[in-house]
């Protein structure tokens, strides 16, 4: 059946179509990456420093990792990329940035929260032994319960003005930012007004989406890594 007028004319009826979420113009969209599994502590043998934080190289695993994050990206109309000024973000994004022909700018304060005396690969120890600092981490969702690292505040001081900084540089464009765990919890915690211990755990390669445009930040997707495959922390690369 058809709407009439009182005079008997057909009128036409207004339809409204569900909608989808359109990025504000000015906005940047920031797929944020965490980098590739990275080589293993062994006891004994402390990773590297730079400026006071480890620097492990990527896994075997890693690697594998990093290449398919490349073949995932590549297609997508990404205009910069960036890494931490960690090894394991830069060799995460070279294929990448091989693929599309891109350089990688590095950003050294998304680089991972510092942990203080966990630094250099101990707090992987501390964590798996349940050292009292790492107890007293999870309990009360505070980096700084780790003596001598940065807490939440001093964390977030630091990556998201990084992340501000980057995307009021590419409004209306589509980045790829390669980034560590702890940061990628920190800068979607700071979207979604949350503890970032909430948004801990991304897994290694995985990908999260955030529209910025200002202040004004968005949460589109977290932790996909449906390229990575079905693969537990201890396994091979596919051959």
């Amino acid at each position: 059946d058809h709407p009439v007028t009182e005079m008997g004319q057909l009128t036409e009826t207004k339809q409204y179509p569900q909608t989808f979420f359109q990025p504000d113009p000015g906005s940047c969209q920031v797929i944020l990456v965490r980098h590739g599994q990275s080589a293993p502590y062994v006891e004994g043998q402390p990773f590297p420093l730079v400026e006071g934080q480890g620097d492990p190289p990527l896994s075997p695993l890693g690697e594998w990792q990093a290449k398919q994050v490349g073949e995932r990206l590549s297609s997508e109309p990404i205009t910069a990329i960036y890494a931490t000024s960690l090894q394991r973000t830069s060799q995460t994004a070279a294929p990448l940035a091989t693929s599309l022909g891109l350089d990688v700018t590095i950003e050294p304060d998304l680089r991972e929260v510092f942990l203080g005396v966990g630094e250099g690969g101990t707090f992987r120890k501390m964590s798996a032994e349940g050292h009292p600092s790492t107890v007293a981490m999870r309990a009360n969702r505070e980096w700084g319960e780790v003596e001598g690292a940065e807490t939440n505040a001093q964390f977030a001081g630091r990556t998201v003005p990084a992340l501000q900084r980057i995307a009021d540089r590419h409004p209306d464009q589509l980045i790829a930012v390669f980034v560590h765990g702890g940061t990628i919890g920190s800068l979607v915690a700071h979207a979604l007004g949350i503890n970032m211990f909430s948004m801990m755990g991304s897994r290694n390669s995985a990908l999260s989406l955030l529209v910025v445009n200002g202040n004004q930040w968005v949460v589109r997707s977290f932790n996909d890594a449906g390229h990575a495959g079905p693969l537990t922390a201890d396994a091979e690369p596919p051959t």
